[in-house]
């Protein structure tokens, strides 16, 4: 089974001409984070073995390398003299390209969007769209009523224990007015909950 390797980022290096090859030094940096009991991963230094025609065809220059973002495939080799091989690990370029601007902008978009989908609390069943807890009106005939203490706190715990309400709350689609779920309304509200999950009342139409 060939042994393959994929490098993604900037050089880290000027570009070293010289006699029927080039190089150029990348660096790869390992997860901050290691299964129990092993050792962290560090970073590695590879320095890349390229001829001028993969250079050429990827237009890539002594003058521009270190500014483009590239991707180079191919096969870490030891068999290589150890003054052309600054890196800790050789890599045979077998092929490289340049990662267009496009492209770059589609990743920093992607991130965005995750990073976005990771900061929205998380939704009970039932769920049906977010909103702010102070955009909810409450009625006056649910400002009279007390819940059960005891169910409340059943509530409280849930929140506490698996960081979302059990339910979302019902409110008026138009109004935005409370229908139901008030115990929970009181549960964000006391524990401060900005966001919360809500479904719209379902409206019977009589024939």
């Amino acid at each position: 089974m060939a042994h393959k390797i994929t490098l993604t980022g900037k050089p880290v290096s000027a570009l070293r001409l010289k006699k029927d090859f080039c190089t150029f030094d990348m660096e790869e940096k390992g997860s901050p984070a290691a299964p129990k009991g092993l050792p962290k991963s560090s970073t590695i230094t590879y320095t890349v073995f390229i001829n001028q025609k993969q250079l050429k065809k990827a237009g890539l220059t002594e003058e521009n390398i270190q500014n483009q973002k590239i991707t180079v495939q191919g096969e870490p080799t030891l068999d290589v003299p150890v003054d052309d091989c600054p890196g800790e690990i050789g890599v045979t370029c077998f092929q490289v390209s340049v990662i267009p601007e496009k492209q770059k902008e589609e990743v920093k978009a992607e991130k965005k969007e995750e990073a976005k989908a990771e900061e929205l609390p998380k939704a009970p069943e039932g769920t049906e769209d977010f909103m702010e807890l102070e955009q909810i009106k409450v009625p006056e005939e649910f400002l009279k009523y007390q819940p059960n203490p005891y169910k409340t706190q059943l509530v409280i715990d849930h929140v506490k224990q698996s960081g979302m309400l059990d339910e979302p709350i019902t409110i008026n689609r138009e109004t935005k007015v409370l229908t139901d779920g008030y115990r929970r309304y009181i549960v964000a509200e006391k524990l401060e909950i900005k966001t919360v999950p809500v479904m719209y009342e379902k409206i019977s139409v009589e024939s």
